[in-house]
Protein backbone atom coordinates (compact mmCIF):
# COMPACT_ATOMS: atom_id res chain seq x y z
CA UNK A 1 0.00 0.00 0.00
CA UNK A 2 1.41 3.39 -0.95
CA UNK A 3 2.12 6.03 1.69
CA UNK A 4 -0.70 8.20 0.34
CA UNK A 5 -3.22 5.39 0.75
CA UNK A 6 -1.98 4.61 4.25
CA UNK A 7 -2.23 8.22 5.37
CA UNK A 8 -5.69 8.67 3.89
CA UNK A 9 -6.87 5.44 5.50
CA UNK A 10 -5.47 6.53 8.86
CA UNK A 11 -7.15 9.93 8.52
CA UNK A 12 -10.47 8.30 7.63
CA UNK A 13 -10.27 5.96 10.64
CA UNK A 14 -9.41 8.84 12.97
CA UNK A 15 -12.27 10.90 11.58
CA UNK A 16 -14.69 8.00 11.92
CA UNK A 17 -13.66 7.52 15.53
CA UNK A 18 -14.60 11.13 16.26
CA UNK A 19 -18.30 10.55 15.80
CA UNK A 20 -18.84 10.82 19.57
CA UNK A 21 -18.16 14.45 20.43
CA UNK A 22 -18.98 14.21 24.13
CA UNK A 23 -15.96 13.48 26.29
CA UNK A 24 -17.45 12.31 29.60
CA UNK A 25 -18.22 8.65 30.13
CA UNK A 26 -14.91 7.02 29.31
CA UNK A 27 -15.04 3.79 31.23
CA UNK A 28 -11.95 2.08 29.89
CA UNK A 29 -8.75 1.64 31.91
CA UNK A 30 -6.28 4.47 32.21
CA UNK A 31 -4.16 3.77 29.13
CA UNK A 32 -7.05 2.93 26.83
CA UNK A 33 -9.09 5.88 28.03
CA UNK A 34 -6.14 8.21 27.51
CA UNK A 35 -5.53 6.75 24.06
CA UNK A 36 -9.15 7.18 22.98
CA UNK A 37 -9.85 10.58 24.54
CA UNK A 38 -8.14 12.73 21.86
CA UNK A 39 -9.89 10.75 19.13
CA UNK A 40 -13.39 10.93 20.58
CA UNK A 41 -13.65 14.69 20.46
CA UNK A 42 -13.90 16.23 17.02
CA UNK A 43 -12.44 19.46 18.37
CA UNK A 44 -9.32 17.72 19.70
CA UNK A 45 -8.91 15.60 16.59
CA UNK A 46 -9.18 18.55 14.20
CA UNK A 47 -6.86 20.81 16.19
CA UNK A 48 -4.05 18.28 16.52
CA UNK A 49 -4.28 17.18 12.88
CA UNK A 50 -4.41 20.82 11.76
CA UNK A 51 -1.31 21.75 13.75
CA UNK A 52 0.55 18.85 12.19
CA UNK A 53 -0.68 19.86 8.74
CA UNK A 54 0.34 23.50 9.27
CA UNK A 55 3.78 22.59 10.65
CA UNK A 56 4.93 21.14 7.32
CA UNK A 57 5.26 24.60 5.73
CA UNK A 58 7.19 26.08 8.66
CA UNK A 59 10.93 26.62 8.97
CA UNK A 60 12.96 23.52 9.79
CA UNK A 61 13.27 24.29 13.51
CA UNK A 62 9.53 24.93 13.94
CA UNK A 63 8.62 21.90 11.86
CA UNK A 64 10.89 19.61 13.87
CA UNK A 65 9.91 21.09 17.24
CA UNK A 66 6.15 21.03 16.70
CA UNK A 67 5.63 17.56 18.27
CA UNK A 68 7.51 18.75 21.38
CA UNK A 69 5.39 21.92 21.57
CA UNK A 70 2.24 19.83 21.20
CA UNK A 71 3.17 17.31 23.90
CA UNK A 72 4.62 20.00 26.19
CA UNK A 73 1.39 22.00 26.04
CA UNK A 74 -0.74 18.90 26.54
CA UNK A 75 1.20 17.73 29.58
CA UNK A 76 1.34 21.26 31.00
CA UNK A 77 -2.43 21.65 30.69
CA UNK A 78 -3.10 18.23 32.18
CA UNK A 79 -0.76 19.04 35.08
CA UNK A 80 -2.76 22.20 35.80
CA UNK A 81 -5.97 20.17 35.92
CA UNK A 82 -4.42 17.47 38.09
CA UNK A 83 -3.04 20.17 40.39
CA UNK A 84 -6.57 21.46 40.96
CA UNK A 85 -5.97 24.77 39.20
CA UNK A 86 -8.57 26.48 37.06
CA UNK A 87 -8.09 27.62 33.48
CA UNK A 88 -10.82 29.97 32.28
CA UNK A 89 -12.29 29.57 28.80
CA UNK A 90 -11.05 26.03 28.15
CA UNK A 91 -13.74 25.13 25.60
CA UNK A 92 -13.35 28.51 23.90
CA UNK A 93 -9.59 27.98 23.72
CA UNK A 94 -10.07 24.52 22.22
CA UNK A 95 -12.46 25.65 19.50
CA UNK A 96 -10.39 28.79 18.88
CA UNK A 97 -7.38 26.53 18.24
CA UNK A 98 -9.25 24.78 15.41
CA UNK A 99 -10.36 28.11 13.91
CA UNK A 100 -6.91 29.72 14.08
CA UNK A 101 -5.11 26.62 12.81
CA UNK A 102 -7.50 26.58 9.85
CA UNK A 103 -6.77 30.23 9.14
CA UNK A 104 -3.00 29.62 9.38
CA UNK A 105 -3.29 26.78 6.86
CA UNK A 106 -5.63 28.70 4.52
CA UNK A 107 -3.31 31.70 4.43
CA UNK A 108 -0.17 29.54 4.14
CA UNK A 109 1.13 31.53 7.12
CA UNK A 110 4.73 31.01 8.20
CA UNK A 111 5.54 32.06 11.74
CA UNK A 112 8.87 32.47 13.52
CA UNK A 113 9.56 29.52 15.81
CA UNK A 114 9.12 31.58 18.99
CA UNK A 115 5.68 32.77 17.88
CA UNK A 116 4.55 29.48 16.36
CA UNK A 117 5.81 27.42 19.28
CA UNK A 118 4.12 29.67 21.81
CA UNK A 119 0.86 29.54 19.88
CA UNK A 120 0.95 25.74 19.55
CA UNK A 121 1.88 25.30 23.21
CA UNK A 122 -0.92 27.64 24.33
CA UNK A 123 -3.50 25.85 22.19
CA UNK A 124 -2.42 22.48 23.50
CA UNK A 125 -2.52 23.76 27.08
CA UNK A 126 -6.31 24.08 26.71
CA UNK A 127 -6.58 20.62 25.17
CA UNK A 128 -4.35 19.11 27.84
CA UNK A 129 -6.36 20.74 30.61
CA UNK A 130 -9.54 19.20 29.20
CA UNK A 131 -7.87 15.78 28.96
CA UNK A 132 -6.53 16.04 32.49
CA UNK A 133 -9.85 17.22 33.95
CA UNK A 134 -11.68 14.33 32.27
CA UNK A 135 -9.38 11.55 33.47
CA UNK A 136 -11.64 8.72 34.59
CA UNK A 137 -11.87 7.95 38.28
CA UNK A 138 -9.61 5.05 39.15
CA UNK A 139 -7.31 5.51 36.14
CA UNK A 140 -3.62 5.67 36.89
CA UNK A 141 -2.11 9.01 36.01
CA UNK A 142 0.93 7.54 34.24
CA UNK A 143 -1.12 5.18 32.08
CA UNK A 144 -3.65 7.85 31.13
CA UNK A 145 -0.86 10.32 30.34
CA UNK A 146 0.94 7.76 28.18
CA UNK A 147 -2.27 6.98 26.31
CA UNK A 148 -3.22 10.54 25.44
CA UNK A 149 0.38 11.46 24.62
CA UNK A 150 0.66 8.60 22.12
CA UNK A 151 -2.71 9.45 20.54
CA UNK A 152 -1.84 13.14 20.38
CA UNK A 153 1.46 12.47 18.62
CA UNK A 154 -0.18 10.01 16.23
CA UNK A 155 -2.90 12.50 15.23
CA UNK A 156 -0.36 15.30 14.84
CA UNK A 157 1.89 13.11 12.68
CA UNK A 158 -1.03 11.98 10.49
CA UNK A 159 -1.83 15.67 9.99
CA UNK A 160 1.81 16.30 9.14
CA UNK A 161 1.76 13.43 6.63
CA UNK A 162 -1.33 14.85 4.94
CA UNK A 163 0.27 18.29 4.92
CA UNK A 164 3.37 16.80 3.30
CA UNK A 165 1.22 15.30 0.56
CA UNK A 166 -0.36 18.70 -0.01
CA UNK A 167 3.07 20.28 -0.48
CA UNK A 168 3.30 18.35 -3.74
CA UNK A 169 -0.15 19.51 -4.84
CA UNK A 170 -1.42 22.92 -5.84
CA UNK A 171 -1.52 25.26 -2.81
CA UNK A 172 -5.24 25.76 -3.42
CA UNK A 173 -5.83 22.33 -1.89
CA UNK A 174 -4.08 23.36 1.32
CA UNK A 175 -5.98 26.62 1.34
CA UNK A 176 -9.21 24.67 0.92
CA UNK A 177 -8.35 22.35 3.80
CA UNK A 178 -7.57 25.39 5.94
CA UNK A 179 -10.86 27.02 4.97
CA UNK A 180 -12.81 23.91 5.91
CA UNK A 181 -11.00 23.73 9.26
CA UNK A 182 -11.66 27.40 9.95
CA UNK A 183 -15.36 26.92 9.24
CA UNK A 184 -15.40 23.82 11.46
CA UNK A 185 -13.76 25.83 14.24
CA UNK A 186 -16.31 28.61 13.86
CA UNK A 187 -19.12 26.04 13.93
CA UNK A 188 -17.74 24.37 17.05
CA UNK A 189 -17.40 27.78 18.72
CA UNK A 190 -21.01 28.63 17.90
CA UNK A 191 -22.40 25.24 18.99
Amino acid sequence: MKLTSKLLTAAALLTASASAMAHPGHTEGGFTSGLLHPMLGLDHLLAMAAIGFWSVRQNKLMKNATPAFVIGGMIGGAALAWGGLSVPGVETGITFSVLVAGILIATLAKLPTAVGGTLVGAFMLFHGFAHGAEMPEGATLAAYLAGFSIATLAITLVGRGLGGLMLKADSRFSRGVGGVLAVAGAYLAAA
